[in-house]
């Protein structure tokens, strides 16, 4: 049976006695409980810990109310009392708590449930939390959940020089493979924390897990989040927030479903299913959004279907996706013109593969504009991944909180070229 960080931390009666009157806050959210699903927030208030003094809340806000992309606000937790401090605001300078945030406070504990994305803005509000509750001269708890794709797959490019950014803060592949607490001794590491944070691993967990494999109830980390299987999808479907094609938003299947008005089901699954993309299936369909892009217009499009989690490559396939479109109706393939998470002066497709290499190369046949892409352009740059991927395992190894297991051997891909 797995037991995250905040298990073993109530099961520890004599670190809660630790904390009993000293005054502490909680960054968490409202997949933050426990095995036997008890809001983390109420358990500790419950526990010889007795109530946090303040309740930090990521994007989305703590109670995960928030549309992406949408302030949430700050106010009183009902049950504990507790002051609701949101770091997600209205401008990028709320991003970044500042040391005042965390006065009063002799402790900060961290406990944020991850998907495994780089792109994920957790991590991002994870570490740099830490990073100033240290700087005030807090001591900083991470209490560690499973990465729901589990440990082993590396999937995609490191970002290039000046892509940093809220969905892209930290230089990793986009499937990552390590778990929240992993990721902030990453951060501590490069940065060169004179303070280190201390980790609640996890009891029972295994790399090779996915999620299924925890036995762990899915409480969905953010509103667009709410099925394990859409975890297995957003590596690859959240590129497609870079676009004006819906992701699924506004419907009860976000980033499975994926399209546009006008858009041709067949002929898009006809064309995804031919590049023999390992573990998932397209079902041509049409969909309404209730809202966001496209709202109660009908779309077009595919459901992206999981047939076997194991031999999924997300990243890739989104990819693959985006240039699919491309083929079969490539003025359907326009970028978001928006700013994307207070960012205006970098299209929000280059913020998320990392730099410009992808957007060229589907600009080069002329995307948006009624010709095919450069197949060979998208090809040259996937092929340069594995080298990434391998930089990344090597650097990542100093920090491992739990043993590697070999990364399983399936098809990554069709051959450069080809049915492109």
């Amino acid at each position: 049976m797995i037991h995250t960080g905040l298990d073993r931390l109530l099961a520890s009666p004599q670190r809660l006695r630790q904390l009993r009157g000293r005054p502490y806050g909680l960054l968490a959210h409202g997949a933050a409980v426990t095995g036997d699903l008890r809001p983390g927030h109420r358990a500790l208030a419950a526990s010889e810990a007795g109530p946090p003094r303040a309740l930090f809340g990521p994007e989305h806000g703590f109670y995960g109310v928030e549309q992406d992309m949408v302030p949430a606000a700050g106010g009183t937790d009902p049950w504990t009392g507790a002051p609701l401090v949101s770091l997600y605001g209205d401008d990028a300078e709320t991003l970044r708590p500042r040391a005042e945030a965390f006065a009063g406070l002799e402790l900060l504990i961290v406990d944020l449930q991850d998907v495994g994305s780089r792109y994920y803005t957790y991590a991002a509000t994870a570490v740099w939390a830490a990073e100033a509750a240290l700087a005030a001269g807090c001591e900083v708890w991470v209490l560690d959940r499973p990465n729901p794709l589990g440990g082993v797959v590396v999937e995609g490019n490191l970002p290039a020089p000046g892509y940093q950014s809220f969905v892209g803060a930290f230089r990793l592949p986009v499937r990552h493979g390590l778990t929240l607490g992993e990721l902030v001794l990453l951060a501590a590491r490069r940065g060169g924390w004179r303070a280190a944070p201390e980790i609640w691993p996890l009891a029972g967990w295994s790399r090779a897990m996915l999620w299924p494999e925890t036995g762990l109830a899915w409480i969905a980390p953010s509103p667009n989040m709410p099925a394990a299987s859409t975890a297995l999808i957003y590596p690859g479907g959240c590129l497609v927030e870079a676009t004006e094609l819906s992701e699924g938003r506004g419907t009860t299947r976000p980033f499975h479903l994926v399209g546009a008005p006008g858009l041709d089901p067949i002929a898009l699954a006809d064309h995804l299913d031919a590049r023999g993309l390992p573990g998932m299936t397209f079902l041509p369909t049409y969909f309404r959004p209730q809202f966001q892009k496209h709202r109660g217009e009908v779309c077009g499009g595919v459901e992206l279907v999981v047939t076997d989690p194991g031999r999924i490559h997300a990243y890739r396939t989104g990819v693959e996706l985006l240039r699919a479109v491309a083929r079969v109706a490539p003025r359907q393939l326009a970028w978001r013109r928006a700013p994307y998470e207070f960012v205006s002066d970098r299209p929000a497709i280059d913020l998320l593969t990392g730099g410009p290499a992808c957007r060229l190369a589907l600009e080069a046949g002329g995307a948006g504009g009624g010709t095919p892409p450069d197949a060979g352009a998208l090809d040259a740059w996937m092929a340069s991944w594995p080298a990434d991927e391998e930089s990344f395992r090597q650097e990542r190894r100093g920090i491992l909180l739990y043993p590697e297991v070999p990364e399983p051997s399936a098809p990554r891909a069709p051959a450069p070229g080809s049915a492109g």
